[in-house]
């Protein structure tokens, strides 16, 4: 008799999308680092003119912004409705230590920028940048410790940046929309309601969602909401299926056929071609001023002190538990990985300073040298808490 699919298969699958996870994590990194040193050296003038070269009406960089990462909120879409249906975030209990830790980690950071911004209207409305944590690259530093980590923290921070992404997701839809057109919308609603019935008719050829999906993007590129939204809406419709076998389901075996394209290919080229910014005329001074300070603040303490102070309250008030194996110290150093937001910081700081080259880079400063500190940290008090145990 067919169901959905099971605990152990579910499992299964977010263990091996934690191991791809990792992989392309580490290549996000090296991407990053490329395209740092590209930035600065002879190349710089290519690197910089080859973003803006126009294809098909788009430069460069908009496709990759607008388009390749839609394909990766699409994958995003996809995790949270798999986790939050079969996986590790199935039941209320198990939602409560991820949920309440995202929670504090993406309220304290937003504050702490804040704070910094206060006097700056313009500067201001890059409150979201630090609230996000990159799962490709956390996981990707947590995997360096091998079996130093408990697999159980490996899946409560997977869990925690997936309701982390969530949260990026409803910040664009809210705060960073502009220019709205009503006829593209009502024609993006149109859409939705096709992929409604879609799914209502237990479609599960993934043909007609993909065709529909891309329908969907070009009505949002054009509507002034961001066109990467159309792929969570698209994931939302996409059947989970009423089998146990990964192949029987459309959405595991779509997640299962975007996973690497997203963590090899879409992701590292999205970190080289946002990561690059040029270092020449910046001094020490800069990392002072209110954007990259806000941001590094945000990221490295204000992740830290929110995922910790929320943890904290919700396993010493019962809601939740620590992860099985795991100290303390451990959960405190996965907090600390947290503050890594490279990925989506990257994508919500060029949402929120369109035309203004200078913050964007400033931004990219914050968000390199919070995520550095914050993955030094981390390892470091791992490495002490593995040696405790």
């Amino acid at each position: 008799m067919s169901s959905i699919p099971s605990p152990t298969k579910a499992l299964a699958f977010v263990q091996r999308f934690c191991a791809a996870e990792a992989a392309g994590g580490i290549v996000l990194m090296v991407a990053a680092a490329i395209a740092l040193i590209v930035a600065n050296s002879p190349l710089a003038e290519g690197y910089f003119a080859s973003l803006h070269w126009y294809v098909g009406g788009l430069s460069v960089g908009h496709w990759i912004n607008d388009g390749l990462m839609a394909l990766f909120f699409l994958l995003v879409g996809l995790e949270i409705k798999r986790e939050m249906a079969v996986g590790q975030l199935a039941s209320w209990g198990d939602r409560a230590l991820p949920g309440l830790a995202a929670l504090g980690g993406m309220l304290v950071p937003a504050l702490l920028y804040a704070l910094v911004n206060r006097h700056d209207p313009q500067t201001l409305s890059g409150w979201a940048i630090p609230a996000a944590t990159d799962i490709a690259f956390a996981l990707g530093v947590l995997s360096l410790l091998g079996s130093r980590v408990p697999v159980s923290l490996k899946v409560f921070l997977s869990a925690l940046a997936i309701l982390d992404d969530l949260g990026a997701v409803l910040i664009i839809a809210l705060f960073y929309t502009s220019d709205l057109s009503a006829s593209m919308l009502l024609a993006a609603a149109g859409l939705v309601a096709v992929l409604f019935v879609l799914n209502r008719l237990k479609v599960t050829a993934l043909l007609p969602y993909l065709l529909v999906g891309a329908l969907l993007w070009f009505c949002m590129l054009r509507s002034g909401i961001h066109a990467t939204l159309a792929g969570v809406i698209l994931a939302l419709f996409i059947p989970l299926g009423d089998s146990a076998a990964d192949d029987a389901s459309p959405l595991l075996r779509l997640e299962s056929v975007l996973h690497p394209w997203v963590a090899f290919l879409i992701v590292p080229v999205f970190g080289f071609a946002n990561a690059g910014v040029s270092l020449a005329g910046i001094s020490l001074g800069n990392l002072l001023d209110p954007v990259p300070l806000g941001v590094a603040l945000g990221l490295f303490l204000g992740k830290q002190v929110g995922i910790s102070l929320m943890a904290l309250l919700a396993i010493r008030s019962g809601l939740a538990r620590l992860p099985e194996g795991a100290s303390w110290l451990q959960l405190y150093g996965v907090a600390l990985l947290c503050g890594i937001g490279f990925t989506m910081s990257l994508f919500i700081g060029a949402l929120a300073f369109p035309g203004a080259p200078f913050l964007v880079d400033e931004v990219k400063i914050g968000v390199l040298l919070g995520s550095l500190l914050s993955a030094l940290a981390g390892i470091a008090v791992l490495l002490v808490a593995a040696r405790r145990r």
